[in-house]
This record gives structure tokens, C-alpha cells and sequence, in this order.
């Protein structure tokens, strides 16, 4: 629902467009203020699956606020193990690295500081391990942040070995975070089985945004853009559903759908109460095939205070950008990389495009 991370969590964690409330920006690290992060008026889906009778928890990255009042144990989680910034160093704790982003800062372990010991990815994933063995007797939500392959690019010299061919060592680092990732997953979905709880549960995988191919090497091909843009590249990201028994399992979902379906879903199938601000549509009938059709109309994005934004029907999207003088129009069915703008030629889907854009931005 945004082109880069903190918006996107916030839409996420709220369950609704996040410039309903006006979070357009990231936040900055700051403790000290108890204004800036997620505005306290929005209810969480962690809050709203545990009021709901789930047992809640997190771990990884949160950027939603790095004050007491904006704390994951205070905004609907049970347990909470990561950092409260944007990033993290992913080997150390460093108390004399400046503050920064609080990438050298402690981890947060329900609200205690807590030394890194080993390699964060990995013990990210052991948080998720534990949780779960827990919880196995009771419904439970669990929302795994990795902040892989977000910077700083940093592996353990076994997985680097391991792509030892790529020449490039940036491109060679983010293999490396990528696979200790996959490899956390798997221990995950293990976890899972082991405790005989796959079936009962429902799995989603998505990043918050496009690569960032100037920071970590990442390669968004075929796609344009970059993390930060409103072009394919900075919005359409791998986005995975897996339920066994439930769902059919290696098939591809044509209708585009966008993350705050994620929220929507996880509240429709745990029972959660679903008051009319909350958006995003339940995807469980649709990918399941009780329902045909697409789950959008028209799917939006709107960056900072409007400078840029993007609307897209069916295959049609239109944009604009700050760098741009005028709109644009793509058919995304047949040119994915948004190379020919046809926005003179097709006035009519303009017009459409832009009308259904200003209904929807007059609601944030």
C-alpha cells in the first residue's frame, strides 16, 4: 500500500489505507516522542485478534513509533522481541554508535533491552520457533518482521560462502541475507508441521516494498522504479498465501490485490470484530474460488502529501509523479515495465482513472 516501509506497516498494522490518518512518511527513532508513530486512535489487528481470543505476538522490525506509548506490548501484542527503529546492525549491539535509527541500539524484548548473540535473522526466526511451541494450544496470530535484506548488508561468512560466484560483494551479501531468511522461514513452516498446526494455519509472505537497487544491490527487472516509487518497481513485491486443505496450493492469483488485504483476511477468518473504517478485502473466498471475479475495483497509492500517486483498474494505471510534468497511463497486461505511456491516446481511461483517484483521495 506504500512504496516504502514505515507507511506501509502502518496501513498493515491498522487494517485500513494509511492515509486515512495521514501517516505518509517513515518515522524518525526518537523515545522521546510520543507523537510520532502510529496514532494511537487506530486499533491494531494484533489488538483486534486478541480481544478476539488470540494470543499475540511479533518479532523484528516495528518503525511505528519508538516511544512507551507506541510499544508493540502496549498496541495489541502479547510478546514482542525485535527493535522499535528502522533497521538494525545484524550482528551487534553498539551503545557508542551514534543513535541514528537505532540501528546499534539494544533489542527490545517485551520491553526489556536484550544483547544480539549470533546472527539477527536467526534469531528472529528462533523467536518465531519458541512462539509457537508455546502457543500450539491456543489460536494465535504471529507477525515475523525480518528487516532482511533491508540494509546494512550483512551475512554470516558460511552463507556468503555460499555464493561465492557473484562477483558483485553487495549483490553477494544480499544473496547471502536472502537465503539465511529462506532458510529461517523453512524452520518456521517446520514448526508448524511438527506441532501438527499447519493445516490450521494461515501463512502470508510479502515485503513492504519494492528493492532499493541503489542501497542493497536488489534487481526489480522487468519492472521500473525502485523503493520509493510509484512505478511497478517500488509497489509490486512477491506476495504469498498458503493455507493446506484450504487453499489450492503452486497456483498464481491474476487480480492484483495490495497488503492491507492481508489485515482484512486475518480478521475475517479469526473472528475478529469488523467495524466499518476497516478496508482491504478478505482474499480467503476468492483465492479458494467461492467467489470469481476481482477482489478491487480500482487499487490507490498516494506518496507524502500527494506529490505522488498512482491508481490502478484491471490492467489500466495511471500515475503522476514529482519528477513528472504530466500524468501517465500504462496497460500493465502488456507492458509490465511501463514504458509506453498512452495517456494522449486514451483519454477516456484517464479520465476514468482520475475520477475514481479523486473519490477515494478525498476520504484521507
Amino acid at each position: 500500500s506504500h512504496p516504502f516501509c514505515s507507511p506501509m506497516r502502518a496501513g498493515l498494522m491498522a487494517g485500513r489505507n494509511q492515509q486515512r490518518f495521514g501517516y505518509v512518511s517513515n518515522v524518525a527513532y526518537d523515545p522521546q516522542n510520543i507523537h510520532l508513530g502510529l496514532p494511537t486512535t487506530e486499533k491494531t489487528i494484533a489488538k483486534r485478534l486478541q480481544e478476539a481470543g488470540y494470543r499475540t505476538g511479533m518479532a523484528g522490525k516495528w518503525h511505528l513509533g519508538a516511544s512507551h506509548v507506541h510499544h508493540p506490548n502496549r498496541r495489541g501484542f502479547d510478546h514482542f522481541y525485535g527493535f522499535l527503529g528502522g533497521g538494525h546492525d545484524y550482528f551487534e549491539v553498539d551503545l557508542l554508535r551514534p543513535m541514528g535509527e537505532g540501528y546499534g541500539q539494544p533489542l527490545d524484548r517485551n520491553g526489556e533491552p536484550e544483547n544480539l548473540e549470533g546472527y539477527l535473522t536467526d534469531a528472529l526466526s528462533a523467536d518465531a520457533v519458541d512462539f509457537i511451541g508455546r502457543n500450539k494450544g491456543r489460536p494465535f496470530f504471529y507477525y515475523l518482521a525480518y528487516n532482511a535484506p533491508h540494509t546494512p548488508m550483512q551475512a554470516p561468512a558460511e552463507d556468503l560462502a555460499k555464493f561465492s560466484g557473484i562477483a558483485n560483494k553487495k549483490r553477494r551479501a544480499y544473496a547471502a541475507m536472502v537465503h539465511s531468511m529462506d532458510r529461517g522461514i523453512g524452520r518456521v513452516i517446520k514448526a508448524l508441521d511438527e506441532h501438527g498446526l499447519r493445516k490450521k494455519t494461515l501463512v502470508f509472505f510479502l515485503s513492504d516494498n519494492g528493492g532499493p537497487s541503489f542501497a542493497n544491490a536488489s534487481n526489480n527487472d522487468p519492472l521500473r522504479g525502485d523503493k520509493g516509487d510509484v512505478y511497478e518497481g517500488g509497489i509490486r513485491v512477491p506476495f504469498v498465501v498458503s493455507w493446506p486443505g484450504v487453499l489450492p496450493a503452486g497456483e498464481v492469483y491474476e487480480h492484483p490485490v495490495i497488503s492491507i488485504d492481508l489485515s482484512r483476511t486475518a480478521l475475517e477468518q479469526g473472528g475478529a470484530k469488523i467495524v466499518p473504517k476497516l478496508e482491504g478485502v478478505d482474499l480467503v473466498p476468492y483465492l479458494s474460488g467461492a467467489k470469481n471475479g476481482a477482489p478491487h475495483e480500482a487499487l490507490f497509492w498516494r506518496k507524502d502529501d500527494g506529490t505522488d500517486w498512482a491508481v490502478r483498474t484491471g490492467s489500466t494505471k495511471l500515475l503522476k509523479t514529482k519528477q513528472g510534468s504530466a500524468e501517465e497511463l500504462y496497460d500493465l497486461a502488456g507492458d509490465l515495465g511501463e514504458d509506453s505511456n498512452f495517456v494522449a491516446k486514451r483519454t477516456d481511461a484517464a479520465e476514468r482513472a482520475r475520477s475514481l483517484y479523486a473519490a477515494w483521495d478525498a476520504e484521507n
